[in-house]
């Protein structure tokens, strides 16, 4: 939301989309709801139980609804992402998502772990089991960065600059 708000600082409202039976995406809206407090951003919370509830609720959203869409990470949600990404542009609605993956195919941004990382790791204790290593010997790990993905083409098309601090943070920047 901090990023969000870098990009955005007239940002006043941010509407998400969550199932509210999932415990996950509940945890990550009550995140979120208190992260947008302290910016003193309204966080517009919109349950959805089925991706088609999803669909119609992000066409339903009229430009005076948010000033901006924030993903709050819930996978049903995000199995939709580049529908949402596509419906937000055509809105002029920025878009913040959990995954950087989602700025190539569109969104204005996204701040995550990486799957690639994600994969590489994995595959690497994999590459050690099969040379013989036993699993018990090795060492729990987990992904310790987080990257930050801004798409400039989709700011252009909502009319947005990027502030200079946002890019120099920027893991990846999609021309």
């Amino acid at each position: 939301m901090e990023i969000l708000k870098a990009i955005l600082p007239e940002l006043r409202s941010a509407v998400t989309f969550y199932d509210p039976n999932n415990a996950n995406a509940v945890t990550n809206a009550k995140s979120a709801r208190e992260a947008a407090r302290q910016l003193n951003v309204e966080f517009l919370e919109r349950h959805v139980a089925s991706v088609e509830e999803l669909r119609r609720g992000v066409i339903a959203l009229k430009a005076e609804d948010a000033d901006a869409y924030f993903h709050s990470g819930d996978g049903m949600v995000m199995s939709q992402a580049q529908f949402i990404a596509d419906t937000a542009r055509t809105k002029k609605l920025p878009t913040m998502f959990s995954e950087q993956d989602v700025v190539t195919q569109g969104a204005l941004a996204g701040y995550g772990v990486s799957f690639y990382e994600a994969g590489r790791l994995s595959a690497t204790y994999v590459q050690r089991i099969l040379a013989g290593t036993s699993p018990r010997s090795l060492p729990v790990e987990s992904i310790r960065s987080v990257g930050l993905a801004v798409n400039l083409k989709t700011a252009r098309e909502l009319g947005l600059t990027i502030p200079q601090a946002v890019l120099l943070r920027a893991d990846a920047v999609i021309q």
